[in-house]
């Protein structure tokens, strides 16, 4: 490796230089404390795991965005985090052990094997909060609450809101009689959005084609908030065998949908049924945010009531049992550079360099009421070198603050 080379950061991974360092720290403090007047306490869980405990709940795509590492104390394999959600988890389920409602947030980096888009890194900066105990709608409603709340701090305008629910796509797929090999058919060509393939697959398996042909009409579905009345009356007239649940599916996103536009009138509501990322994971509401300034949704979430089972517990009854869970995160990172903040706000004062004592208690008086104060450390040291407007002087006796 070249001298030169040996400066340059790997491919995907960036760093926070003046000022967007204070940008990024300033919106990280606005959002805890956002997060401590809704009742979030601040978990910080390690950087590394074992591998095990890491990935516990979760699906391949996290395990594929994993790095991992050998413990040289254990041999163990070891993961460092590309989500901290499963973290979160662990600690609700495993160290807090409450059986009643758990409100946690979080921030700290996070490391990808590759960036989830083109406009993202391999090391963002992940905040977000969970909720746990509550299976009702309403804890998610209280999430992307907090998520939109978590959008308007950073100054984020013209929010859109897509809205799923995992349930709706498991009801289908359970009334049918697919094998695992068409049912993963099936469900990439919706994920892709690929209506000829549907197509295809229908006209390939006759016994099935009527919940293939269901699922490609959802797929072209997605839209507003008549695609959910379209999905009732298609499913009702199939009279699949597990209508309910997806009845009951549908029933929940039309309640978090009246209770998010009366609460934010001015975000728009849609819903994308072919959003099933995750699918193994979560277990019902996904929701992702987006604005017309990021072309990839700026935060995401949704409930996954099983991940917990993964942990255990270890009093009882409570060993095996599933906790409900929902929450939502971001990138703090790209939240700052769309905020358009571009430095900490202070006052600067520029400090001569003197042996004295009355100048060193001058300048701690005005460090202490919030001033930024920088002191010339020789004679070459100037005002205009670190953006100063203000200098201190001596006159009548005293050091005095005068304008530049």
């Amino acid at each position: 490796m070249s001298v030169s080379e040996r400066w340059l950061l790997p491919d995907g991974v960036d760093e926070l230089l003046p000022p967007e360092a204070w940008s990024v720290e300033l919106l990280r403090r606005d959002l805890l404390d956002l997060y401590a007047r809704f009742g979030y306490q601040l978990v910080s869980p390690p950087l590394i795991e074992y591998l095990e405990s890491l990935l516990t709940g979760t699906g391949n795509d996290l395990d594929l965005q994993t790095f991992k590492v050998t413990d040289q104390l254990t041999g163990r394999l070891m993961g460092v985090r590309a989500d901290i959600t499963p973290q979160v988890a662990r600690i609700d389920t495993h160290l807090l052990q409450s059986q009643g409602l758990s409100r946690l947030c979080y921030v700290d980096s996070v490391l990808h094997t590759r960036p989830a888009h083109m406009l993202t890194n391999r090391n963002p900066l992940q905040i977000g909060c969970e909720l746990f105990g509550e299976a009702g709608a309403n804890a998610d409603i209280e999430i992307i609450s907090l998520m939109l709340e978590t959008l308007s701090k950073a100054n984020i305008k013209n929010i859109h809101i897509d809205l799923a629910h995992v349930g709706i796509y498991k009801g289908v797929i359970e009334s049918s009689s697919l094998d695992s090999e068409l049912e993963e058919k099936v469900f990439d060509a919706l994920s892709r959005k690929s209506i000829p393939e549907l197509d295809a697959l229908a006209r390939s398996n006759d016994a099935n084609a009527d919940v293939i042909l269901l699922i490609r009409d959802i797929a072209n579905l997605s839209g507003g908030v008549d695609a959910l009345e379209k999905i009732e009356a298609t499913v009702n007239k199939l009279a699949l065998s597990n209508a309910q649940r997806v009845i009951t599916a549908i029933n929940e996103l039309r309640m978090v949908m009246e209770q998010i536009q009366q609460r934010f009138a001015e975000v728009e509501i849609g819903f994308d049924f072919c959003e099933l990322r995750g699918y193994n994971y979560h277990t019902g509401i996904l929701f992702s945010a987006f604005s017309a300034d990021y072309g990839y949704a700026l935060a995401k979430g949704g409930r996954y009531d099983d991940i917990g089972k993964g942990f255990g517990r270890n009093s009882g009854q409570l060993k095996t049992k599933a906790r409900p869970a929902t929450g939502f995160s971001a990138d703090l990172k790209t939240l700052a550079r769309l905020t358009g903040a571009s430095q900490r706000n202070m006052d600067a004062v520029f400090a001569p360099m003197a042996d004295d004592a009355l100048l060193q208690d001058k300048v701690r008086a005005l460090r202490a009421e919030g001033y930024c104060v920088v002191q010339a450390l020789s004679a070459k040291d100037e005002p205009a070198d670190f953006d100063c407007t203000q200098h201190l002087i001596m006159k009548n006796g005293s050091w005095q603050l005068a304008e530049l």
